[in-house]
């Protein structure tokens, strides 16, 4: 087990919790196994993946330091793995790291690190310039060596950088309207890439359309 940024890091006994999934909400997760509760951290892409579900199976990540115990959740061992990955980058920390895994897939983070694409991790909240390149300088060969780099889709290539400002509106109404954040925002995504200069308004009539 390691220290970094007053934490005491690692998985410590925990390997993943299955049980009823009692509570859910776009970051927490409570999924209840043995009488217990366990409140669990989790990315907007798990969020999706485990929403109307009764039971669910989430692979655990600790972060334990003097005064907090945090658990993370995560609905694959790639997730997890990336999670792990990033946090081990200067200047990413766990939160840093979850919103990542929020804003992409593993499969589009692992493309955009394999392809040096700086430019499209600095377009997720909190990244700058030289974390975006830390990361990519740090992680290319490792998540190749994991065989996270797996997740990579045919071809490599990612799409181009959206305006933010757009997709973020789009995704907040659509999402206080009722859908699912991580599919949202890959359906406006789409949206914003074949088609730029499209105003908040538009993106969401035809997101409206898209989304299933």
């Amino acid at each position: 087990m390691s220290r970094r940024a007053g934490f005491l890091v690692g998985r410590i006994m925990i390997e993943y919790i299955k049980g009823e999934l009692t509570e859910l909400t776009p970051a927490l997760a409570t999924v209840e196994a043995a009488g217990v509760g366990y409140g669990m951290n989790i990315s907007l892409t798990t969020y999706s993946a485990i929403q109307g579900k009764k039971e669910v199976k989430l692979y655990a990540y600790e972060a334990i330091r003097e005064d907090a115990y945090v658990l993370y959740g995560f609905v694959s061992k790639k997730e997890r793995e990336m999670f792990e990955l990033l946090i081990t980058v200067s200047g990413v920390g766990t939160n840093t790291a979850r919103m990542m895994l929020s804003s992409m897939s593993v499969s589009e983070l692992c493309s955009a690190i394999s392809t040096g694409n700086a430019k499209l991790i600095q377009s997720i909240k909190g990244i700058g310039k030289m974390t975006a390149q830390r990361i990519i300088v740090d992680l290319r060969d490792k998540i190749v060596a994991l065989g996270i780099a797996d997740e990579i889709p045919a071809g490599g290539s990612m799409q181009a950088p959206v305006n933010n400002q757009v997709k973020d509106e789009a995704v907040s109404a659509l999402t206080m309207l009722g859908f699912a954040p991580a599919p949202t925002q890959k359906v406006v995504v789409q949206i914003l890439t074949e088609q730029p200069d499209l105003p908040v308004e538009q993106v969401v009539k035809l997101a409206l359309k898209q989304i299933k």
